[in-house]
Protein backbone atom coordinates (compact mmCIF):
# COMPACT_ATOMS: atom_id res chain seq x y z
CA UNK A 1 0.00 0.00 0.00
CA UNK A 2 2.71 2.47 0.99
CA UNK A 3 4.79 1.58 -2.04
CA UNK A 4 1.76 2.16 -4.29
CA UNK A 5 1.14 5.54 -2.68
CA UNK A 6 4.80 6.47 -3.06
CA UNK A 7 4.77 5.46 -6.72
CA UNK A 8 1.59 7.48 -7.34
CA UNK A 9 2.91 10.61 -5.64
CA UNK A 10 6.27 10.50 -7.41
CA UNK A 11 4.55 10.06 -10.78
CA UNK A 12 1.61 12.37 -10.08
CA UNK A 13 0.19 13.81 -13.32
CA UNK A 14 0.28 17.59 -13.43
CA UNK A 15 -3.49 17.93 -13.82
CA UNK A 16 -3.97 15.77 -10.70
CA UNK A 17 -1.75 18.16 -8.74
CA UNK A 18 -3.65 21.18 -10.05
CA UNK A 19 -6.98 19.54 -9.15
CA UNK A 20 -5.81 18.73 -5.63
CA UNK A 21 -4.64 22.31 -5.06
CA UNK A 22 -7.88 23.78 -6.42
CA UNK A 23 -10.07 21.47 -4.36
CA UNK A 24 -8.02 22.21 -1.25
CA UNK A 25 -8.30 25.95 -1.80
CA UNK A 26 -12.03 25.66 -2.47
CA UNK A 27 -12.52 23.83 0.84
CA UNK A 28 -10.46 26.50 2.62
CA UNK A 29 -12.44 29.28 0.92
CA UNK A 30 -15.83 27.84 1.86
CA UNK A 31 -14.89 26.98 5.44
CA UNK A 32 -12.56 29.82 6.45
CA UNK A 33 -13.26 32.77 4.16
CA UNK A 34 -16.99 32.91 3.45
CA UNK A 35 -18.67 34.03 6.67
CA UNK A 36 -21.84 35.77 7.76
CA UNK A 37 -20.91 39.24 9.05
CA UNK A 38 -21.31 40.02 12.74
CA UNK A 39 -23.69 42.85 13.64
CA UNK A 40 -22.80 44.44 16.99
CA UNK A 41 -25.58 46.65 18.40
CA UNK A 42 -27.88 46.45 21.38
CA UNK A 43 -31.08 44.42 21.09
CA UNK A 44 -33.44 47.30 20.47
CA UNK A 45 -35.29 49.35 17.85
CA UNK A 46 -32.23 50.14 15.73
CA UNK A 47 -31.19 46.52 15.37
CA UNK A 48 -34.73 45.47 14.45
CA UNK A 49 -34.96 48.19 11.83
CA UNK A 50 -31.61 47.27 10.29
CA UNK A 51 -32.48 43.58 10.11
CA UNK A 52 -35.81 44.39 8.49
CA UNK A 53 -34.71 46.92 5.87
CA UNK A 54 -31.12 46.07 4.86
CA UNK A 55 -31.03 42.69 3.05
CA UNK A 56 -27.21 42.72 2.81
CA UNK A 57 -26.96 42.19 6.58
CA UNK A 58 -28.57 38.76 6.27
CA UNK A 59 -26.21 37.41 3.61
CA UNK A 60 -22.75 35.92 3.82
CA UNK A 61 -19.92 37.99 2.43
CA UNK A 62 -18.29 36.15 -0.49
CA UNK A 63 -14.90 37.80 -1.07
CA UNK A 64 -13.42 37.59 -4.55
CA UNK A 65 -12.19 33.99 -4.84
CA UNK A 66 -8.68 34.86 -5.98
CA UNK A 67 -8.31 37.93 -3.75
CA UNK A 68 -9.06 37.12 -0.12
CA UNK A 69 -5.93 38.38 1.64
CA UNK A 70 -6.38 41.73 3.38
CA UNK A 71 -3.62 43.66 1.61
CA UNK A 72 -4.68 42.17 -1.73
CA UNK A 73 -8.25 43.32 -1.12
CA UNK A 74 -7.00 46.79 -0.22
CA UNK A 75 -4.70 47.22 -3.23
CA UNK A 76 -6.75 45.48 -5.92
CA UNK A 77 -9.93 47.31 -4.86
CA UNK A 78 -8.16 50.60 -5.55
CA UNK A 79 -6.72 49.41 -8.88
CA UNK A 80 -9.92 47.85 -10.20
CA UNK A 81 -12.19 50.73 -9.20
CA UNK A 82 -9.74 53.21 -10.73
CA UNK A 83 -10.07 51.40 -14.05
CA UNK A 84 -13.82 50.70 -14.10
CA UNK A 85 -15.17 53.88 -12.48
CA UNK A 86 -15.14 56.81 -14.93
CA UNK A 87 -14.46 60.34 -13.77
CA UNK A 88 -17.57 62.03 -12.39
CA UNK A 89 -18.63 65.50 -13.43
CA UNK A 90 -19.47 67.26 -10.18
CA UNK A 91 -20.83 70.72 -9.59
CA UNK A 92 -18.10 72.33 -7.51
CA UNK A 93 -18.87 74.81 -4.76
CA UNK A 94 -15.94 76.47 -2.99
CA UNK A 95 -16.99 77.27 0.57
CA UNK A 96 -15.12 79.96 2.50
CA UNK A 97 -15.02 79.12 6.21
CA UNK A 98 -15.20 81.60 9.07
CA UNK A 99 -11.41 81.81 9.43
CA UNK A 100 -10.92 82.52 5.72
CA UNK A 101 -9.94 78.96 4.77
CA UNK A 102 -11.60 77.24 1.83
CA UNK A 103 -12.93 73.74 1.23
CA UNK A 104 -14.51 72.16 -1.83
CA UNK A 105 -18.04 70.80 -1.92
CA UNK A 106 -18.49 68.63 -5.01
CA UNK A 107 -22.16 67.93 -5.79
CA UNK A 108 -23.66 65.12 -7.86
CA UNK A 109 -27.36 65.75 -8.42
CA UNK A 110 -27.82 64.33 -11.93
CA UNK A 111 -31.08 62.45 -12.30
CA UNK A 112 -32.17 63.19 -8.73
CA UNK A 113 -35.27 65.07 -7.63
CA UNK A 114 -34.48 68.65 -6.48
CA UNK A 115 -35.98 67.78 -3.08
CA UNK A 116 -34.36 64.36 -2.71
CA UNK A 117 -32.24 63.59 0.40
CA UNK A 118 -28.57 64.59 0.60
CA UNK A 119 -25.53 62.64 1.81
CA UNK A 120 -22.32 64.45 2.78
CA UNK A 121 -19.27 62.24 2.10
CA UNK A 122 -15.89 62.65 3.82
CA UNK A 123 -12.94 60.99 2.00
CA UNK A 124 -9.93 59.41 3.67
CA UNK A 125 -6.48 60.73 4.60
CA UNK A 126 -5.55 62.42 1.32
CA UNK A 127 -8.67 61.59 -0.66
CA UNK A 128 -10.92 63.83 -2.74
CA UNK A 129 -14.04 63.51 -4.88
CA UNK A 130 -12.40 61.56 -7.73
CA UNK A 131 -10.96 58.90 -5.40
CA UNK A 132 -12.13 55.50 -6.61
CA UNK A 133 -13.90 54.52 -3.37
CA UNK A 134 -15.71 57.87 -3.31
CA UNK A 135 -16.95 57.33 -6.87
CA UNK A 136 -18.19 53.90 -5.82
CA UNK A 137 -20.36 55.40 -3.07
CA UNK A 138 -21.47 58.42 -5.09
CA UNK A 139 -22.57 56.17 -7.95
CA UNK A 140 -24.49 53.87 -5.59
CA UNK A 141 -26.30 56.83 -4.03
CA UNK A 142 -27.09 58.32 -7.44
CA UNK A 143 -28.69 55.04 -8.57
CA UNK A 144 -30.89 55.22 -5.46
CA UNK A 145 -31.95 58.77 -6.33
CA UNK A 146 -30.00 60.42 -3.48
CA UNK A 147 -27.96 63.58 -4.00
CA UNK A 148 -24.38 63.56 -2.71
CA UNK A 149 -21.86 66.24 -1.83
CA UNK A 150 -18.21 65.30 -1.29
CA UNK A 151 -16.49 67.45 1.34
CA UNK A 152 -12.84 67.79 0.33
CA UNK A 153 -10.54 69.01 3.10
CA UNK A 154 -8.40 72.15 2.95
CA UNK A 155 -5.45 71.92 0.61
CA UNK A 156 -6.81 68.95 -1.34
CA UNK A 157 -8.72 68.52 -4.58
CA UNK A 158 -7.26 71.58 -6.30
CA UNK A 159 -8.55 74.16 -3.81
CA UNK A 160 -6.05 76.83 -2.82
CA UNK A 161 -4.83 76.86 0.78
CA UNK A 162 -5.79 80.36 1.93
CA UNK A 163 -4.67 80.06 5.56
CA UNK A 164 -1.77 78.17 7.22
CA UNK A 165 -4.07 75.43 8.44
CA UNK A 166 -4.82 71.97 7.05
CA UNK A 167 -6.91 69.27 8.73
CA UNK A 168 -6.58 66.41 11.18
CA UNK A 169 -8.52 63.40 12.47
CA UNK A 170 -9.53 64.98 15.77
CA UNK A 171 -10.73 68.36 14.52
CA UNK A 172 -14.36 68.54 13.38
CA UNK A 173 -14.90 72.30 13.22
CA UNK A 174 -14.72 72.43 9.42
CA UNK A 175 -17.22 69.58 9.16
CA UNK A 176 -19.56 71.35 11.54
CA UNK A 177 -19.50 74.44 9.31
CA UNK A 178 -20.13 72.34 6.22
CA UNK A 179 -23.07 70.48 7.80
CA UNK A 180 -24.68 73.73 8.94
CA UNK A 181 -24.09 75.31 5.52
CA UNK A 182 -25.75 72.42 3.67
CA UNK A 183 -28.66 72.44 6.10
CA UNK A 184 -29.14 76.19 5.68
CA UNK A 185 -29.14 75.83 1.87
CA UNK A 186 -31.52 72.85 1.98
CA UNK A 187 -33.68 73.28 5.09
CA UNK A 188 -36.47 70.88 4.16
CA UNK A 189 -34.72 67.65 3.15
CA UNK A 190 -33.36 64.74 5.11
CA UNK A 191 -29.59 64.60 5.40
CA UNK A 192 -27.10 61.84 6.00
CA UNK A 193 -23.31 61.77 6.25
CA UNK A 194 -20.59 59.20 5.58
CA UNK A 195 -16.91 59.10 6.57
CA UNK A 196 -14.32 56.73 5.13
CA UNK A 197 -11.10 55.85 6.98
CA UNK A 198 -9.74 59.12 8.43
CA UNK A 199 -12.92 60.83 7.24
CA UNK A 200 -14.66 58.40 9.58
CA UNK A 201 -12.54 59.66 12.47
CA UNK A 202 -13.51 63.26 11.73
CA UNK A 203 -17.16 62.28 11.41
CA UNK A 204 -17.13 60.13 14.54
CA UNK A 205 -15.62 62.95 16.58
CA UNK A 206 -18.23 65.34 15.22
CA UNK A 207 -21.09 62.97 16.11
CA UNK A 208 -19.68 62.49 19.63
CA UNK A 209 -18.56 66.02 20.48
CA UNK A 210 -21.38 67.92 18.80
CA UNK A 211 -24.02 65.31 19.40
CA UNK A 212 -26.92 67.72 19.92
CA UNK A 213 -26.12 69.72 16.80
CA UNK A 214 -25.71 66.54 14.77
CA UNK A 215 -28.98 65.10 16.06
CA UNK A 216 -30.86 68.27 15.13
CA UNK A 217 -29.59 68.21 11.52
CA UNK A 218 -28.75 64.64 10.50
CA UNK A 219 -31.08 61.69 10.08
CA UNK A 220 -28.49 58.93 9.73
CA UNK A 221 -24.74 58.32 9.32
CA UNK A 222 -22.30 55.64 8.22
CA UNK A 223 -18.59 55.08 8.82
CA UNK A 224 -16.46 52.74 6.67
CA UNK A 225 -13.06 51.22 7.53
CA UNK A 226 -12.34 53.63 10.36
CA UNK A 227 -9.26 53.08 12.57
CA UNK A 228 -11.23 52.92 15.83
CA UNK A 229 -8.19 53.01 18.12
CA UNK A 230 -5.65 55.26 16.42
CA UNK A 231 -2.78 54.05 18.60
CA UNK A 232 -3.34 50.41 17.61
CA UNK A 233 -4.17 51.33 14.03
CA UNK A 234 -0.91 53.20 13.63
CA UNK A 235 1.06 50.33 15.19
CA UNK A 236 -0.66 47.87 12.85
CA UNK A 237 0.15 49.83 9.69
CA UNK A 238 3.83 49.93 10.68
CA UNK A 239 4.10 46.12 10.88
CA UNK A 240 6.53 44.67 8.35
CA UNK A 241 6.50 44.20 5.43
CA UNK A 242 3.30 44.69 3.43
CA UNK A 243 1.49 46.81 6.02
CA UNK A 244 4.52 49.05 6.27
CA UNK A 245 4.59 49.54 2.49
CA UNK A 246 0.98 50.74 2.56
CA UNK A 247 1.78 53.10 5.42
CA UNK A 248 4.81 54.50 3.63
CA UNK A 249 2.72 55.16 0.54
CA UNK A 250 0.25 57.21 2.59
CA UNK A 251 3.05 59.05 4.40
CA UNK A 252 4.51 59.96 1.02
CA UNK A 253 1.12 61.33 -0.07
CA UNK A 254 0.95 63.49 3.07
CA UNK A 255 4.44 64.85 2.43
CA UNK A 256 3.52 65.73 -1.16
CA UNK A 257 0.45 67.59 0.09
CA UNK A 258 2.28 69.84 2.56
CA UNK A 259 5.25 70.38 0.24
CA UNK A 260 3.01 72.25 -2.23
CA UNK A 261 2.24 75.13 0.11
CA UNK A 262 4.77 77.84 0.94
CA UNK A 263 2.23 79.25 3.39
CA UNK A 264 3.10 76.36 5.72
CA UNK A 265 6.80 77.27 5.78
CA UNK A 266 8.29 79.85 8.09
CA UNK A 267 10.27 80.39 11.25
CA UNK A 268 7.11 81.36 13.15
CA UNK A 269 5.82 77.78 13.01
CA UNK A 270 6.74 75.09 15.52
CA UNK A 271 7.46 72.51 12.86
CA UNK A 272 10.53 72.16 10.68
CA UNK A 273 9.28 71.52 7.15
CA UNK A 274 12.54 69.86 6.11
CA UNK A 275 12.09 67.35 8.93
CA UNK A 276 8.41 66.91 8.05
CA UNK A 277 9.21 66.03 4.44
CA UNK A 278 11.63 63.32 5.59
CA UNK A 279 8.81 61.39 7.30
CA UNK A 280 8.63 57.75 6.22
CA UNK A 281 5.60 56.68 8.26
CA UNK A 282 2.29 58.26 9.17
CA UNK A 283 3.31 58.46 12.82
CA UNK A 284 6.53 60.24 11.96
CA UNK A 285 4.54 62.75 9.90
CA UNK A 286 1.98 63.26 12.66
CA UNK A 287 4.76 63.68 15.22
CA UNK A 288 6.69 66.20 13.12
CA UNK A 289 3.71 68.12 11.73
CA UNK A 290 0.08 67.29 12.60
CA UNK A 291 0.38 67.21 16.39
CA UNK A 292 2.29 70.51 16.41
CA UNK A 293 0.02 72.03 13.77
CA UNK A 294 -3.02 71.54 16.02
CA UNK A 295 -1.41 72.36 19.36
CA UNK A 296 -0.91 68.92 20.94
CA UNK A 297 2.05 68.34 23.22
CA UNK A 298 3.00 65.16 21.34
CA UNK A 299 1.69 62.65 18.83
CA UNK A 300 0.36 60.34 21.56
CA UNK A 301 -1.88 63.12 22.86
CA UNK A 302 -3.15 63.74 19.34
CA UNK A 303 -3.95 60.06 18.79
CA UNK A 304 -5.72 59.80 22.15
CA UNK A 305 -7.90 62.77 21.25
CA UNK A 306 -8.66 61.43 17.76
CA UNK A 307 -9.55 57.88 18.75
CA UNK A 308 -13.20 56.76 18.62
CA UNK A 309 -13.47 53.42 20.41
CA UNK A 310 -14.30 55.10 23.74
CA UNK A 311 -16.85 57.64 22.42
CA UNK A 312 -19.72 55.49 21.16
CA UNK A 313 -21.93 56.31 24.14
CA UNK A 314 -21.89 60.01 23.20
CA UNK A 315 -23.36 59.53 19.71
CA UNK A 316 -27.06 60.33 19.21
CA UNK A 317 -27.40 60.00 15.42
CA UNK A 318 -28.17 56.45 14.15
CA UNK A 319 -24.79 55.24 12.91
CA UNK A 320 -24.01 52.09 10.89
CA UNK A 321 -20.30 51.20 10.64
CA UNK A 322 -18.59 48.73 8.30
CA UNK A 323 -15.27 47.20 9.34
CA UNK A 324 -13.28 44.17 8.19
CA UNK A 325 -11.75 41.85 10.75
CA UNK A 326 -8.55 41.72 8.67
CA UNK A 327 -8.19 45.46 8.05
CA UNK A 328 -4.43 46.16 8.05
CA UNK A 329 -5.13 49.66 9.37
CA UNK A 330 -7.09 48.41 12.37
CA UNK A 331 -6.57 45.13 14.28
CA UNK A 332 -9.68 43.17 15.17
CA UNK A 333 -9.15 43.44 18.92
CA UNK A 334 -9.46 47.25 18.72
CA UNK A 335 -12.95 47.25 17.17
CA UNK A 336 -15.28 48.28 20.05
CA UNK A 337 -17.70 45.38 19.70
CA UNK A 338 -18.69 45.28 23.37
CA UNK A 339 -19.41 49.00 23.41
CA UNK A 340 -21.51 48.69 20.26
CA UNK A 341 -23.41 45.76 21.78
CA UNK A 342 -24.54 48.14 24.54
CA UNK A 343 -25.24 51.08 22.23
CA UNK A 344 -28.73 52.13 21.16
CA UNK A 345 -27.46 54.30 18.28
CA UNK A 346 -24.25 52.69 16.96
CA UNK A 347 -24.16 49.42 14.99
CA UNK A 348 -20.91 47.89 13.74
CA UNK A 349 -21.01 45.33 10.92
CA UNK A 350 -17.83 43.23 10.84
CA UNK A 351 -16.94 41.07 7.85
CA UNK A 352 -14.34 38.32 8.17
CA UNK A 353 -12.44 39.63 5.14
CA UNK A 354 -12.38 42.85 3.17
CA UNK A 355 -9.13 44.67 3.96
CA UNK A 356 -9.16 48.46 4.14
CA UNK A 357 -11.93 50.00 2.00
CA UNK A 358 -11.82 46.82 -0.07
CA UNK A 359 -14.79 44.48 0.30
CA UNK A 360 -14.37 43.02 -3.21
CA UNK A 361 -16.78 40.21 -4.06
CA UNK A 362 -17.58 37.99 -7.04
CA UNK A 363 -15.34 36.09 -9.45
CA UNK A 364 -14.40 39.29 -11.25
CA UNK A 365 -15.40 42.34 -9.19
CA UNK A 366 -15.84 44.68 -12.14
CA UNK A 367 -19.52 45.39 -11.69
CA UNK A 368 -20.57 48.62 -10.04
CA UNK A 369 -22.79 46.89 -7.47
CA UNK A 370 -20.19 46.02 -4.83
CA UNK A 371 -20.69 45.11 -1.17
CA UNK A 372 -19.61 48.46 0.27
CA UNK A 373 -21.77 50.51 -2.10
CA UNK A 374 -24.74 48.18 -1.75
CA UNK A 375 -24.75 48.37 2.05
CA UNK A 376 -24.32 52.15 1.86
CA UNK A 377 -27.21 52.70 -0.56
CA UNK A 378 -29.59 50.27 1.18
CA UNK A 379 -29.05 51.95 4.53
CA UNK A 380 -29.55 55.48 3.31
CA UNK A 381 -32.46 54.60 1.03
CA UNK A 382 -34.23 53.07 4.04
CA UNK A 383 -33.44 55.90 6.47
CA UNK A 384 -33.61 59.00 4.28
CA UNK A 385 -36.64 58.32 2.09
CA UNK A 386 -38.71 56.71 4.86
CA UNK A 387 -42.11 57.31 3.17
CA UNK A 388 -44.15 55.90 6.07
CA UNK A 389 -42.02 57.62 8.75
CA UNK A 390 -41.12 54.20 10.14
CA UNK A 391 -37.51 55.23 10.73
CA UNK A 392 -38.64 58.45 12.39
CA UNK A 393 -40.72 56.42 14.83
CA UNK A 394 -37.76 54.07 15.30
CA UNK A 395 -35.55 57.03 16.25
CA UNK A 396 -38.03 58.03 18.94
CA UNK A 397 -37.93 54.48 20.32
CA UNK A 398 -34.12 54.57 20.16
CA UNK A 399 -34.07 57.70 22.32
CA UNK A 400 -36.37 56.05 24.85
CA UNK A 401 -34.24 52.89 24.76
CA UNK A 402 -31.10 54.97 25.38
CA UNK A 403 -32.69 56.83 28.30
CA UNK A 404 -33.89 53.59 29.84
CA UNK A 405 -30.41 52.11 29.62
CA UNK A 406 -28.76 55.24 31.04
CA UNK A 407 -31.07 55.31 34.09
CA UNK A 408 -31.02 51.58 34.83
CA UNK A 409 -28.14 51.91 37.31
CA UNK A 410 -29.43 52.07 40.92
CA UNK A 411 -29.34 55.59 42.30
CA UNK A 412 -29.13 57.29 38.89
CA UNK A 413 -31.34 60.36 38.51
CA UNK A 414 -34.61 60.25 36.64
CA UNK A 415 -34.42 61.83 33.22
CA UNK A 416 -37.39 63.32 31.45
CA UNK A 417 -37.80 62.17 27.87
CA UNK A 418 -37.27 65.22 25.63
CA UNK A 419 -39.73 65.89 22.82
CA UNK A 420 -38.60 64.34 19.53
CA UNK A 421 -37.19 66.65 16.86
CA UNK A 422 -39.64 67.65 14.13
CA UNK A 423 -39.71 65.29 11.18
CA UNK A 424 -38.79 66.93 7.85
CA UNK A 425 -41.27 66.55 5.03
CA UNK A 426 -41.46 63.72 2.39
CA UNK A 427 -20.74 52.70 28.31
CA UNK A 428 -17.16 53.11 27.76
CA UNK A 429 -15.69 50.97 24.98
CA UNK A 430 -14.02 47.66 25.63
CA UNK A 431 -11.96 45.70 23.14
CA UNK A 432 -12.57 41.98 22.69
CA UNK A 433 -10.33 39.06 22.11
CA UNK A 434 -10.27 37.63 18.63
CA UNK A 435 -11.47 34.24 19.82
CA UNK A 436 -14.82 35.70 20.89
CA UNK A 437 -15.76 36.41 17.23
CA UNK A 438 -16.41 33.29 15.09
CA UNK A 439 -14.15 34.21 12.17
Amino acid sequence: MLSFLYTYLTNLPRWHLVAIVLVGYLVYYLMEVVKRPILAVSDGPFKKYLRKHIPTLEHKFWPTFWCVESRAQTVFASILRSNIMPAIEYRRQVLTLKDGGQVALDWLETGCDPESPIIIILPGLTGESQAEYIKCLVTAANRAGIRTVVFTNRGLGGVALKTPRLYCASNCEDLSEVVRHVRQAHPHVRMGVTGISMGGLILGNYLARKSDEAKSILTAATIISVPWDVHKGCASIEQPILNNLLGRHLASSLCRTVSKYDILRGEEFEWDMNQVLQSKTIKQFDSAFTSKHFGYKDVESYYSDATLHNKLHQIKVPLLCLSAADDPFQPLDAIPVKAAAKSSHVAILITARGGHIGFLEGWWPANKDQYMGRLFSQYFAATLFDPDNEFYRTMQLMMEHNLTASTSVPGSPKVQTPPPPPSPPVAAASAIRKKSIPF
